[in-house]
């Protein structure tokens, strides 16, 4: 069973549409899934406070080994702290959020993700593959052997190249909305849906 994390944000119906599984804040059904999945829109310090009650039970499920990924600000919550606003996050990976600078926020609409390492939720899906985006913060990993794709946002005369995907054992994380993102983005859910 997959447990998608419900914070009472966001569309979570097309990520249960893509994907299956359970959508959920209940930390027992968290904790017996056998993957998880973060979906997050909106402020990080005010979604961070929903989450911080499964918090445990979300990072011990990571030590434990089992699949997880974050989408869009559940890549956030995956790292120390964000630019946008108080509050600790995760801390499942080193590092912190930014706001882009020089360029137009947010950042939205299809753009590319260039693959930086071998990552399972890639399999099948050309380098440079159109995914579909709405942010304004992007994570800057303390390692970059998590970074498992980039995107080249050029905007304004200026170009910011951020890290659009993160992959690390069983923790995987993307900043675009896969269950946007045609049929790239349902490739990249099946990928997970069969680790």
């Amino acid at each position: 069973m997959i447990a998608i994390v419900d914070l009472d944000i966001g569309n979570l119906a097309n990520v249960r549409k893509a994907l299956g599984g359970v959508i959920t804040s209940d930390p027992y059904e968290i904790e017996k899934a056998e993957k998880i999945v973060l979906p997050g829109v909106g402020n990080f310090g005010a979604v961070m406070e929903k989450l911080e009650p499964l918090r445990g039970v979300i990072l011990d499920a990571i030590n434990d080994g089992k699949p997880f990924l974050g989408i869009c600000l559940g890549l956030q919550l995956l790292f120390e702290w964000s630019e946008e606003s108080r509050g600790k996050g995760l801390g499942a990976f080193e590092g912190n959020v930014v706001r882009f600078r020089g360029v137009r926020t947010p950042h939205i609409g299809w753009n590319q993700v260039w693959q930086k390492k071998e990552c399972k939720l890639f399999e099948g899906i050309k380098d440079g593959a159109y995914f579909y985006f709405v942010h304004s913060y992007y994570a800057q990993p303390a390692d970059e052997g998590i970074i498992a794709g980039v995107t080249d946002y050029k905007s304004k005369g200026n170009e910011v190249v951020f890290t659009s995907a993160v992959c690390r054992d069983n923790v995987f994380a993307v900043q675009f909305h896969p269950e946007k993102s045609s049929r790239n983005g349902l490739r990249l859910l099946a990928n997970f849906r069969r680790l």
